[in-house]
């Protein structure tokens, strides 16, 4: 019997240079990372191995390692995290993702622009 599980990263943090404007990818911004991920926890339940999960860790380093290559667009940073923490995962049924730009330079005070991108596997029951 499957036993869907939740494993949620909240706030993961990161200095990277996404953006359109030059200075966006020069000095760089704050951005925080939410990832929540769905997968079937029955056999890491029993087992207590993390060889049977969806690894957090690994995950976080995924995230990372994207976060390190710069986009202009958040968009295109969500997209290449879900691309790669799915193909890292295939276990996982769906995915989100959320990354917010922190006090991004649009001429007023604003506290963040976030995107949200989705995730479902196809082949997942």
């Amino acid at each position: 019997m499957a036993r869907k599980g939740i494993i949620e990263l909240e706030n993961m943090e990161f200095q990277s240079f996404h953006g359109c404007f030059e200075a966006e990818r020069t000095v760089g911004n704050r951005f925080l990372v939410y990832m929540y991920i769905e997968t079937d926890v029955e056999q890491p339940s029993r087992s207590d191995d993390v060889r049977d999960t969806v690894n957090y860790l690994s995950v976080y380093e995924t995230v990372r390692e994207q976060m390190e290559q710069p986009s202009r667009i958040l968009e295109h940073v969500c997209r290449r995290i879900l691309d790669a923490v799915a193909a890292r995962f295939p276990r996982i049924a769906y995915a989100r993702v959320k990354v917010s730009k922190m006090a991004p330079p649009l001429g007023g005070n604003l506290e963040r622009v976030s995107v949200s991108l989705d995730y479902k596997n196809p082949d997942y029951q």
